[in-house]
Order: C-alpha cells, then sequence, then structure tokens
C-alpha cells in the first residue's frame, strides 16, 4: 500500500517534524509512506473573498497537479464525515482488499481547500470541529494512520 499526505505549506517546527519521522519510520513495515509538501501563497490578515478564493486555487492546482489518477483521495475537511479509529482502519484495510492500494491525504493551507481540490476527493474525513494549525494536523494524520495499521494488524498500540 502506498500512502500519501500532501500538505501546504513547509513544515517548520522541529518538535513536528520529529514527530512525523517516527511515525513514518514505523508505518515502513506496513506501507511506502511520504508527504509531500506544496508551496503556500502568501495571504495577509485581510484578505478580499476573490483574493482568498485565488490563494486557494493556485494551492489547490499545486496539490492537484501531484495526484495521480488512481490515487483514492481523502481531503481533511471540517465538514467531512468523522471517523472513529476503528472505523478509519478498517476503512483502509477495505480500500487495500479492493484495489485502492494508493491512498492521498490533502490537507490544505490556512484558508481551507479549493472547489476543485474537493471535487477531486473521493472522500471528506473530519477529526472534529476543532480549527487545528494544517502543520499539526500533519502529525495527528499519520499517527492515525499508523494506529490504523496496527488496529488491522491485531497490534495492542491502539488502546
Amino acid at each position: 500500500m502506498n500512502i500519501k499526505i500532501i500538505g501546504v505549506g513547509k513544515l517548520k517546527e522541529k518538535y513536528l517534524k520529529q514527530g512525523i519521522a517516527e511515525y513514518a519510520k514505523r508505518l515502513g513495515t506496513f506501507c511506502k509512506f511520504e508527504i509531500i509538501e506544496v508551496p503556500d501563497e502568501k495571504a495577509p490578515e485581510t484578505l478580499s473573498d476573490a483574493q482568498m478564493l485565488m490563494v486557494k486555487q493556485k494551492e489547490g492546482e499545486r496539490i492537484l497537479s501531484k495526484i495521480k489518477d488512481k490515487e483514492y483521495v481523502y481531503a481533511l475537511a471540517i465538514e467531512g464525515k468523522e471517523r472513529s479509529s476503528e472505523e478509519f482502519a478498517s476503512e483502509l484495510d477495505n480500500l487495500g482488499t479492493y484495489g485502492k492500494s494508493d491512498i492521498t491525504f490533502v490537507i490544505g493551507g490556512s484558508l481551507g481547500l479549493s472547489k476543485e481540490v474537493m471535487q477531486r476527493a473521493d472522500t471528506k474525513i473530519s477529526f472534529g470541529r476543532f480549527t487545528l494549525p494544517h502543520q499539526l494536523m500533519r502529525l495527528v494524520l499519520t499517527e492515525q494512520v499508523y494506529r490504523g495499521f496496527m488496529i488491522n494488524a491485531g497490534r495492542p498500540y491502539h488502546k
């Protein structure tokens, strides 16, 4: 199985990089795992709706250029479906069983994802109604993917 996370912006925080590196190493047992960073657009605090749309579209084009046709895409979005860790694990397992072994997760920038990226997504996933920094979300998502593989392997990590 191939798992890819596409994130907008460069991860700078050392503690987040270390956490992701640890889970990425652990994931090596189960899958090929990679994180792709696409550049974010500079977005001052006060943007018009048109400017916000433009930022999301530019970031969205960069994201879409990293997605192949055969990939099953999860868009991380507050309006997505919430899942328990066990439900998520089962979903990953089922995707692999039915030939969807290239799975891509997309984390937008500070303004979210473009309409085009949302339309390309096969499903939307939410980690709750909290707003989390998109950099932190990479670590949370990587841990949940690892947790899913551990649940599917029947290993005790997730308790």
